[in-house]
């Protein structure tokens, strides 16, 4: 039955919508819209000009609508007067093919068509600092081998609690929250769903976070490498493939010795296959790539993988597999696209299967201390421009993000590095002013 949203905005006490949209850069917009015009808008979409956003267009586009997906909707706990839609963008009355959400969508279509349907769950992991961004929340968070710190944990409950609280009425089953590797930083748990679902609620954690976060005088940031001593913000994603009805785990194969399926290896395979240009996606900011194959930090791992290897319980790989019928991808940080993320897994993944992509061998050695001895090993890029030109060039995820993401995505991508560039850092200054 279709979901009226003017009628719920009635049951439900809502005033007001935030009718939104993800753009390429995962920047969250939105129009604030009064409950008495949600009726229009749930038909037309909210109007948008596409060149105020990270997207490629210019002021010479037609207006841009995000039509909201009721399914979507989600009431805030912390202010139940407004209700959130996930949106999807059309231009004159055509899906924007270069859009996240649009991306994602087309990516659980094609694999609904071949019987598969895929689940996946992702650790967001934050941290809570000052206002200016400059300095921990918590000045006595010092510890050297700060994880899982009771103390440190304990002295961010009010925030801490306050998000899990809303995670529990809004149904997403959280189940665990920790402080994690690095001062300042915390980890929040919940069940795994339906890509498009766990996407949602992926953008709205964030957003739900820093709002709480601001509420309690402090700010969250999800930035991949915010301190250069520190663990950095990784977004660790578990995927698995079920039968069209998520019934049946097509991933799980109890007598395999690591409990995967022919099917998750060959998916597996397409990942790999394709990491490299991945990581474009999954880490898609300069800053990105001060995380992967970093110096050894102050509670002495990284915790990121510096290579394209997958592993059993192995944290040091890229892909870990920690229970049977599943795999963890340790690979994408806390910048990345909440929905570009699940339909690069996806497109990787469904070629995979229909090339037959071998993995190989997984391997059972500590990649950061033994790495350098393996050979034929693929390094993932050192700097976003690398990955992106292995993005723009990988016929794979042409052909299955499509042309017109990939050559928006790159464009943009290019003109960020390009600013980044021109600027002037401390660094030179200090290495250089006296040359």
């Amino acid at each position: 039955m279709a979901i009226n949203l003017a009628t719920v905005a009635k049951q439900k006490k809502i005033k007001y919508f935030l009718i939104s949209f993800v753009d390429l850069f995962g920047v969250l917009r939105s129009k604030l819209v009064p409950a008495r015009a949600i009726g229009d808008m749930q038909k037309e979409g909210a109007g948008f000009a596409g060149f105020a956003a990270w997207l490629d267009m210019t002021p010479a586009h037609p207006d841009m609508f995000s039509v909201p997906d009721p399914a979507s909707l989600i009431q805030l706990p912390w202010k139940p007067e407004v209700g959130w839609l996930a949106g999807d963008l059309v231009m004159d009355g055509k899906p924007v093919e270069a859009s996240p959400r649009v991306a994602l969508k087309a990516q659980i279509a094609k694999a609904a068509k071949l019987g598969y349907r895929m689940k996946t769950g992702v650790e967001c992991e934050y941290f809570l600092v000052s206002g200016d961004g400059l300095s921990l929340s918590d000045p006595n968070d010092t510890q050297e081998k700060p994880c899982y710190d009771q103390s440190a944990l304990m002295r961010r409950y009010d925030v801490i609690s306050e998000i899990c609280d809303c995670m529990i009425s809004l149904g997403w089953g959280p189940y665990q929250n920790d402080h994690e590797d690095a001062n300042g930083q915390f980890e929040m748990n919940w069940d795994f769903d339906d890509a498009l679902v766990t996407a949602d609620r992926h953008v709205f954690f964030k957003y739900m976070v820093k709002a709480i976060a601001e509420k309690h005088g402090m700010r969250a940031t999800f930035m991949p490498k915010p301190f250069s001593n520190l663990t950095g913000n990784g977004c660790h994603a578990h995927v698995s493939v079920w039968d069209k009805a998520g019934k049946k785990n097509l991933f799980h194969n109890a007598r395999d010795e690591m409990g995967l399926s022919k099917t998750a290896y060959q998916f597996l395979g397409g990942v790999l296959h394709n990491a490299d240009a991945l990581a474009a996606v999954f880490n898609p900011t300069v800053n990105s790539y001060k995380r992967i194959d970093a110096q050894v930090t102050t509670s002495g791992a990284t915790w990121s993988p510096n290579a394209i290897t997958y592993g059993g319980n192995n944290r040091t790989h890229m892909v870990r597999v920690p229970d049977a019928g599943r795999f963890e991808m340790r690979l994408m940080d806390g910048a990345a696209n909440p929905y570009l993320l699940q339909a690069g897994v996806l497109a990787a993944g469904l070629d995979g299967v229909a090339n037959k992509r071998d993995p190989g061998k997984p391997l059972d050695i500590n990649m950061y201390t033994e790495g350098h001895k393996v050979k034929n090993v693929r390094r993932l890029p050192s700097n976003l421009l690398d990955a992106i030109r292995l993005f723009e060039k990988n016929k794979v995820l042409r052909a299955g993000l499509g042309d017109d993401l990939v050559d928006s995505y790159a464009k943009l991508k290019h003109q960020d590095w390009r600013s980044y560039s021109a600027a002037i850092s401390q660094w030179e200054r200090d290495h250089t002013l006296d040359c």
